[in-house]
């Protein structure tokens, strides 16, 4: 299986986030992709391609233009004003306040355009949503083009970036992104399998009132879970999109007996949909180690996620999500592609 990759996301690094209260060092660290990228070549999963230069075109299809053009000037407006830490929101437009219109001010752009203090912008973090963007079509290229799975190593993740939103270091949301991509090149129909701890917010924000792409989520309750808000059973999808979403919430320290059943329940849904392609937002935080999740999957358990995704039977685009317990998400990512091959 080709891998894309680029070290472009190096760039996005030493960023702060706000955790329990406190202002800590971001949980989704650079040395995360290394460690994916340096296992797919001890094992020989397959080349590690660069990716090729795209225009904004496919992330205008599911963003707002205005947040698409903010993401691109937020940390140049944020030194502007003589700082150099980390950017992040301190306020946002909530209930009873006012969010139709657009603000001037940099402080309040950041909370304008995000969902929480979790997708702060340092100097070169556009230079890394934008390499992570391009990996992400890059290997949506190959599938297009007869591959029949493709791995898009993306960093910074995307699944919980929505229209018009950023958040849990999540910007341009890239499954999203590849979803629409492969409906303009001509599939009829997409799924999307998020199996991620947790739930994919961004990505059920834009496809829900969607009958052509399905997208399913596989993740902690958010009754205690983040993104909290979001990701309860009964969201099935709104207007033409009803019943084409579908979610999946799990308790705390559910292991693979019954993540698994979910897996299966997923797979079922998805192949009743009978997509053209699937695109899996492949998170590995549902690891029994990771920093900030409360799952108990084993490292033994990713290939069987991979082995029943791949009894689907349809293209595959793997894109990289969440997964923090860094010193095991190379060997439990790479594990999930592996399985897919039969490995």
């Amino acid at each position: 299986m080709k891998t894309i990759y680029s070290p472009t996301h190096l760039r996005h690094a030493g960023h702060w986030e706000v955790a329990g209260g406190t202002l800590v060092p971001g949980f989704e660290k650079p040395i995360r992709a290394e460690y994916v990228r340096s296992r797919a070549e001890a094992v020989g999963l397959g080349p590690i391609l660069p990716p090729s230069s795209f225009t904004l075109d496919a992330a205008l299809r599911v963003h707002a233009a205005d947040y698409v053009e903010f993401l691109g000037k937020a940390w140049d407006m944020w030194a502007a004003t003589g700082r150099h830490t980390t950017a992040l929101p301190m306020t946002w437009p909530v209930k009873g306040l006012r969010n139709d219109r657009r603000p001037e001010s940099i402080d309040a752009l950041l909370g304008f355009y995000s969902l929480d203090a979790g997708a702060g912008f340092q100097a070169g973090t556009w230079d890394a949503i934008r390499s992570s963007y391009e990996t992400a079509l890059t290997a949506a290229t190959l599938v297009k083009g007869g591959e029949r799975a493709a791995f898009a190593l993306c960093r910074p993740p995307g699944h919980h970036a929505g229209s018009a939103f950023c958040g849990g270091y999540c910007y341009i949301n890239n499954a999203a992104v590849a979803a629409q991509w492969f409906l303009d090149q001509g599939a009829g129909r997409v799924a999307v399998l998020d199996v991620d701890y947790h739930h994919g917010n961004g990505t059920q924000e834009i496809f829900y009132g969607r009958s052509d792409v399905l997208v399913v989520n596989i993740h902690g309750d958010p009754a205690t879970e983040y993104p909290f808000f979001l990701g309860y059973a009964d969201e099935t999808g709104a207007g033409a999109g009803e019943g084409f979403n579908l979610n999946l919430p799990l308790p705390w320290g559910t292991d693979w007996t019954d993540w698994g059943a979910a897996l299966e329940a997923g797979c079922r849904r998805v192949a009743d949909y009978a997509p053209d392609v699937v695109v899996v937002s492949l998170g590995v935080d549902t690891f029994e180690r990771d920093p900030i999740s409360h799952f108990r999957l084993t490292t033994a358990d990713y290939p069987k996620i991979g082995a029943r995704i791949e009894k689907l039977g349809l293209p595959t685009l793997f894109v990289m999500e969440g997964g923090y317990a860094v010193e095991e998400i190379g060997v439990n990512a790479v594990g999930v592609l592996e399985g897919f091959e039969g490995r």
